[in-house]
This record gives C-alpha cells, structure tokens and sequence, in this order.
C-alpha cells in the first residue's frame, strides 16, 4: 500500500511517526512531506524519517492564502509521482484537496475545534474526519469519533519508555523537583486574536513556582532577559522524557498539556478558547485545569500550581488518576492503522502491523511515574 503523509506542524511529527514506523516495517511504502515553519524538519531527521520540503510557509491571512495555493500545487506534483493509495494527516487543507483531485481517499484527524478555517477549507474534500470523543463540535456525516487523545499516538505506553537519564541532560538533581514552563508564539491561524499571560504574570509564575521547584522554560519565541536563564536546554526529542518526571506543566499549549495529562503529570492550560480534549482530561481524569486569558484567571492559574506543587502527595495522586485514563483509551496508533487498512486491496486488510500492535496491547505494563 502506498501512503501520503503531509506534516504541516511539529506535533504532526509525533502523531504520526509510529504509524510510519510500523507500516514501513511491514512493507508499504509512505512518502512524508512536510512544512518547515518550525522544528518539522529537525524532528522528523530525529525520528530517521525521511521527508519531502514544502517550504516554510507564511504569516497573516494572505500570507496564508498564497501558500495555500502554493502547497496545493507542491503537494499535487508530489503526489502524481509517487501515486499514493491514501493521503493521511492531521486536520489542514492540502491533501484532502489534492486527494480529490485524484479520486483518492483523504483520510484526516482532529482535535481543535477553533481551528474553523482549517476545516471550511479542508472537511468538504475529507473522505473521513477522525476526532476524539470529546471533540465539541459536529463535522458532519463523515466525522468518526474514538475514545482517547492524539497524544497516545507517541505517548502510549505501547510506544513509550521514560528514560530517567533525561534528569542529567537538563541538570535537575535527583528527588528534585521540576516544572517545565511552556509560553507559545501565538500565531496559527487558530490563534489571531489570542495574546495569552502578560509578561508581568509571566515573571510572577516564574517567581512564585520557583519558591517550589525548579523551573525549565519552553518557548517559542525569545524571552526577556531575566527569563532567558530558566529556557531548558535539551535535545529536541526528549521533551517527553522530561515532562514525565516533572511536577507540573504549567503555560500555554493545549498539546503539551494533553502529552503532561497521558503521562499522569498534572498540567495548567490557559487559553480563551481551551479545547474539548483539555475540558476531558479536567472533568473527567483532574490531571489538566484550564483557565482563560482573563487577568483574575492568569491568577487563579499561578495559585492552582502552588496548590499542586504544595501537596506532598501529588505524585502519587496523578500517576493513580493516569492509570484511569489509559485504561478508557485506546491506543490511537492502532486505530489509525485500523483506519488506513481499510482502504487498502482485500489480500493485505489483515495486516500483520495491526496485529502487533493489538498483542502488545494486551500485555501492557504502565511504568511508574518517578
């Protein structure tokens, strides 16, 4: 079988490098092409996945438009050599456009419900749309809903093994406790009106997270001076490693709070809009707590940490409230195979990838939090 995956964002990498691992594995060719707005290229040559450049794409909303037709074009050129059964990606217009074109199946997931214009543009073209449960909006006939999270595509403990040695590399000493601060750049299309914590809140959180833990900032754009000091210095794939060994992720993605959420860390997530899968991993796991871009809630949000960070018995809260949540999930890789084979020829549905994944499933062994 042979498949198109189209990377437009760095979370794509994970969401989809072990399905292309295991497909591979088993004998069908994938072709990735990916955008290089941010960290694509360097994580994907991180994973030893090979990829096609589409450029880096552009800001502002007819910066937008001209690399909309300038992908369409690119991803079209692409696709008329390499001739894929399917075109898989997560939710953003260009494949599905050129999947139509070819009368072939686009196959596209999603989990953010204000990302409207990526759907106007992409939905009518889908073939299928696959989102959680708890997406909130309605997409329609083709929508199809599964019980988990994207991030339990790379985050499962199918596919991965904490590896303490993460403490060395970002120089946090043993049985010392961390935070991993997250700040965003604000500037998805999804995010036009979004400005996020003020710096002054940004330099309280910091200030009063530090009186309880070490602090490690991520961010995608520069940061003051007095701040700059606390940015983690860490490999570009082993993020993961050291937001299972933290205390807390506080900040601004939705993405890395879902990935704290699965690896039983609690997390602080502000943003306006917040997401249906953030509201979940708050309502029913308690592992996330979501507050908006208001100042009194940018408060509430610095008081919500030092009351985790407080709690001597927050490890051993969050890693039972973990277990609960991956026991109603599924693995999404596996379902993501599941889906893709469906389109393939009768005499290769019964793929011994599928049936991997599902054995180790069974045997699943949840490692310990510390």
């Amino acid at each position: 079988m042979k498949i198109l995956i189209d990377i437009n964002h760095p979370a794509h990498v994970h969401y989809f490098r072990n399905f292309y691992k295991i497909m591979t594995e088993n004998g069908h060719k994938l072709v990735v092409v990916s955008r290089n707005k941010e960290i694509e290229h360097k994580l994907l040559e991180a994973h030893d996945i090979p990829y096609v450049d589409r450029g880096k794409g552009k800001n502002g909303r007819i910066g937008k438009l001209l690399y909309l037709l300038y992908a369409d074009f690119k991803l079209l050129s692409i696709a008329k050599k390499f001739k894929p059964d399917v075109f898989l990606n997560f939710l953003h217009p260009y494949p599905s456009h050129i999947a139509k074109l070819m009368n072939k199946p686009s196959i596209v997931f999603s989990d953010t419900e204000h990302a409207t214009l990526h759907a106007k543009l992409t939905v009518p073209y889908a073939t299928a749309i696959h989102t959680p449960s708890c997406y909130r909006t309605d997409l329609g006939e083709k929508q199809h809903r599964f019980q988990g999270f994207m991030e339990l595509s790379y985050l499962h403990p199918n596919y991965f093994t904490p590896d303490p040695g993460i403490l060395d590399i970002i120089g946090v000493k043993p049985n010392e406790k961390f935070v991993i601060v997250r700040f965003v750049a604000w500037g998805s299309v999804h995010d036009f009106g979004h400005s996020g914590m003020s710096l002054d809140n940004k330099r309280k959180a910091i200030k009063e997270i530090s009186k309880h833990a070490k602090v490690l900032i991520t961010s995608e754009k520069p940061l003051p001076e007095d701040l700059e000091k606390y940015r983690i210095k860490i490999p570009i794939d082993k993020i993961h490693h050291a937001l299972f060994y933290s205390s807390l992720l506080f900040g601004e993605s939705a993405t890395m709070a879902s990935e704290a959420a699965v690896l039983g860390t609690p997390a602080i997530f502000l943003d306006n809009d917040g997401r249906g899968y953030t509201d979940e991993q708050e309502k029913e796991y308690s592992l996330v707590y979501n507050f908006t871009e208001a100042p009194q809630d940018q408060e509430n949000a610095i008081s919500k940490a030092i009351e985790i960070l407080s709690n001597p018995e927050s490890e051993w809260i969050f890693k039972e409230r973990r277990k609960k949540l991956l026991a109603n999930c599924i693995d999404t890789t596996s379902y993501m195979i599941e889906k893709v084979l469906a389109y393939a020829p009768r005499q290769i549905k019964k793929s011994p990838a599928l049936q991997k994944v599902k054995q180790r499933a069974a045997t699943l062994e949840i490692p310990e939090h510390h």
